[in-house]
């Protein structure tokens, strides 16, 4: 009994001398620069959400945020350096839904977990992806696509912007949900994908609206349905997935920031309200608007719940579909 009072009393002092400590920290954070890592190269959206946040998060927070590409391994390399940071509140990555949610199932060898090795710290932001085919492809609904697929099984390409990318594993699933057989082609980046389409060297292409609307509007690409909750301002005329009958496929690519798991919930605390605060800011909006991006907060808890969400349920895609990238 005697040794249990001891080492209770001990507690009890470590927690009271600590508790001033961990406020003091929390009142001085951040005392130095932050660093935001971005999985991929300059360029494309997921560069640019960083380069329109960091500036106006960091006037908030009082602190520079150091942007810092760390591209490779399809996302791996700075998902791996994040998650054995040290947990400090001055580490943070930028995290892409298929490569956070998704890379667990496609690569066999991978060092880090989405769920054990992070803390949410918000999402930022979200970006829906159309659908869009040839103009000689003898379609103009999704209903219309779905039926001439099955009439013509293997008949029919898709171009994506690589293995494993969101558009990918999305039309996997819209070919799982309505037992279709159109093959892949996959190709290094959305800039070729996009043009094989408009050459009509592939019929069917998916991807986020920057990289269509150009050839939608000169009517090098028909657009078929927008794979989201909402229609888009720029095609007021396309429907929904789910207005055109096929409410299960909605394709949105979000963008988060994320913490390594044991970071402080008080720091968390304190980035994520910059963060909600840094979204409301009518430069950001107009900003996304130019990249073709929505501005979307999502609360820590809540972010986490997504993620565990989104990897049994895109894992299962993923692994009916046999995705592999190494």
């Amino acid at each position: 009994m005697k040794r249990f009072s001891v080492t209770a009393l001990i507690a009890a002092l470590a927690c009271t001398w600590l508790t001033p400590l961990a406020l003091a920290q929390t009142a001085n954070y951040p005392s130095k620069p932050l660093s935001l890592l971005v999985p991929v190269p300059p360029g494309g959206i997921l560069d640019g959400v960083a380069r329109v946040v960091a500036p106006s998060l960091g006037q908030k927070l009082g602190q520079q945020i150091i942007v810092i590409n760390k591209p490779g391994a399809g996302g791996n390399i700075a998902t791996d350096f994040v998650a054995r940071s040290e947990p400090d509140g001055y580490t943070f990555l930028l995290g892409y839904s298929m490569f956070h949610v998704g890379s667990p199932s496609m690569y066999e060898n991978i060092s880090w977990d989405p769920v054990r090795d992070f803390h949410a710290v918000g999402m930022v932001a979200v970006s829906p992806h159309v659908l869009a085919v040839h103009p000689s492809l003898p379609v103009k609904t999704l209903r219309e696509l779905v039926d001439y697929a099955k009439v013509n099984p293997g008949k029919l390409n898709y171009a994506t912007s690589g293995n494993g990318s969101v558009p990918h594993v999305g039309m996997e699933l819209f070919k799982q949900q309505n037992q279709l057989k159109i093959e892949h082609i996959p190709y290094k980046g959305a800039g070729p994908a996009v043009q094989d389409v408009v050459a009509g060297n592939a019929q069917i292409i998916v991807m986020t609206p920057p990289s269509l609307l150009g050839f939608i509007q000169g009517q090098k690409l028909r657009p078929i349905a927008v794979a989201a909750k909402e229609r888009m301002a720029q095609l007021p005329d396309v429907p929904t997935s789910g207005e055109a009958g096929f409410p299960g496929f909605e394709l949105e690519a979000w963008v988060g920031i994320f913490a390594p798991a044991k970071t402080p919930t008080a720091l968390i605390t304190k980035v994520t309200t910059a963060v909600k605060e840094v979204l409301e800011l009518s430069q950001v909006k107009k900003s996304f608007d130019i990249a073709g991006v929505a501005p979307r907060y999502m609360a820590p808890s809540e972010l986490d719940s997504l993620v565990k969400h989104d990897v049994d349920y895109w894992g299962g895609v993923i692994r009916k579909a046999d995705i592999r990238v190494d």
